[in-house]
This record gives structure tokens, C-alpha cells and sequence, in this order.
């Protein structure tokens, strides 16, 4: 008789958390309007601000996608950026964040087969994540602006982990880019939407591509010593 230990829920949590990581490249095969709808479902499970659910998402397919993408590459090629929130690399300064930058940078690049100063290849293969690295559906997570926008743009990455848990939990994959959120002029034009909604990321989704070795990238994560300080609790970061 087997004796073997049935998952519990706390176990296949983890599974999920562990197993989900950033794809940037997939099949083109679209999902299942029954998977679409449970992610999503999943997604709008997210905790917010005395409950506000601030998200206003639009999802892109098909002839949508692809028109999309379009647009957004005729922007990047006229360097017509226009983001609603301000990201600079100059901003990390000279420690941890930069360094941290810096390695994921090196290792995908080493990953997809290119040379750090082959800045050409390098700028070819950035613009596959405005074709949504190939995904057949991209989400694009819009939010109001109350006060300064933080909370609310908390409440939306809580809605997106929840998205990207999802996609994992079923197999899926995805991948959240700020670089959609370059050209969120472009982004609001083509979908109708209100210029009081501002973008803060996009997430290209759909099944990954396991033929494709920059999926292999399993990106490591700091040690909890260096995150978490212990006030008057038990003593759970000596292992």
C-alpha cells in the first residue's frame, strides 16, 4: 500500500509560487475563454484599499493584439515614449537595486545568445517585448490617481500577482513589462481609454514556449537576512 503524503494546500502554494517565473517567448495558440475567465476571476480575488479595486483592465487578442503591438512599435521607433510613471536606472544609485539590474540584465542577454556590446542585436530583441514576446493575449492594468497614486498602484500589483499565480497555477505563463508602460499614450489612443486612467504595466500571457532557452532563466532571489528584520519574534532567519 502506498504510503505516500497527500500535497497539502500549503505545499501546492508554494509549487505555484516557485514555479512561476517571467517567459518571454510563447506559443502562438490562444487560451480558452474557460481559462481566460478563471484568471481573471482569480485576478479580481485581490485585497485593495478599503476595498476600491482601483484595476481597470483591457485585454488585447487576435487582430486587436496585433494591431496593438503595431502602434506601439511605430511609437518606439519614432521615440515616441510616454510613460505615466517615471522609471530610471540612474535612480537605483550605486548599490544592491543597480547591482541587482545589472545581473538580470547580464543573464538574459547571455541566455538569448548575445554579446553585451552588440548593442544592435541587443535593441532587436528588446522589441520583441512590444510584439508581447510573441504571447497571443496581452492585459494591460490601468489605475486612477488618488492622491499620489501609490496605494492604488499597490492594489494593482496585488491584482497582478494574483493574474500571474493564476496563469501558473494552470500551466500558463506570463510576463509583467513596465516597457508597455513606455508608451502609454500610444496604449490609451488605441483602446479608448480615459486619459484620468494611468498604465502602470502590461502582462504578455499565454502558453510558454519550451523549446526557447531564455525560458530556462530561473532569476535567484536575495536571501531573507538581507529583506526582513525581526522585531520580538521568534528567531526564523538562522537557517
Amino acid at each position: 500500500m502506498s504510503t505516500t503524503a497527500m500535497p497539502t494546500p500549503a505545499s501546492v502554494f508554494t509549487d505555484i509560487v516557485q514555479a512561476r517565473h517571467s517567459v518571454r517567448s510563447f506559443l502562438p495558440d490562444p487560451l480558452s475563454a474557460s481559462d481566460m475567465r478563471g484568471v481573471l476571476e482569480d485576478a479580481q480575488a485581490a485585497p485593495s484599499n478599503c476595498n476600491t479595486q482601483p484595476w481597470t483592465v483591457h485585454i488585447v487578442s487576435g487582430a486587436a493584439r496585433d494591431a496593438l503591438s503595431k502602434e506601439i512599435l511605430r511609437a518606439d521607433e519614432e521615440d515616441r515614449f510616454s510613460p505615466d510613471f517615471t522609471f530610471d536606472y540612474a535612480d537605483f544609485g550605486d548599490g544592491a537595486y543597480l547591482d541587482r539590474a545589472h545581473h538580470h540584465a547580464a543573464t538574459v542577454t547571455q541566455a538569448q545568445g548575445l554579446k553585451r556590446e552588440d548593442r544592435e542585436a541587443r535593441k532587436v530583441v528588446a522589441r520583441k517585448g512590444l510584439e508581447f514576446f510573441g504571447a497571443p493575449h496581452a492585459a494591460f492594468l490601468f489605475m486612477p490617481t488618488f492622491g499620489d497614486g501609490v496605494r492604488a498602484a499597490g492594489d494593482i500589483g496585488m491584482y497582478g500577482q494574483n493574474f500571474l499565480l493564476s496563469l501558473a497555477a494552470r500551466g500558463l505563463a506570463g510576463i509583467p513589462q513596465t516597457q508597455l508602460g513606455f508608451h502609454a499614450d500610444t496604449v490609451r489612443d488605441f483602446l479608448g481609454v480615459p486619459e484620468d486612467l494611468k498604465l502602470l504595466f502590461g502582462i504578455s500571457f499565454g502558453i510558454a514556449d519550451e523549446t526557447t532557452p531564455v525560458n530556462n532563466v530561473r532569476m535567484d532571489r536575495i536571501p531573507l537576512q538581507q529583506s526582513v528584520v525581526l522585531h520580538d519574534t521568534p528567531s526564523i532567519l538562522d537557517a
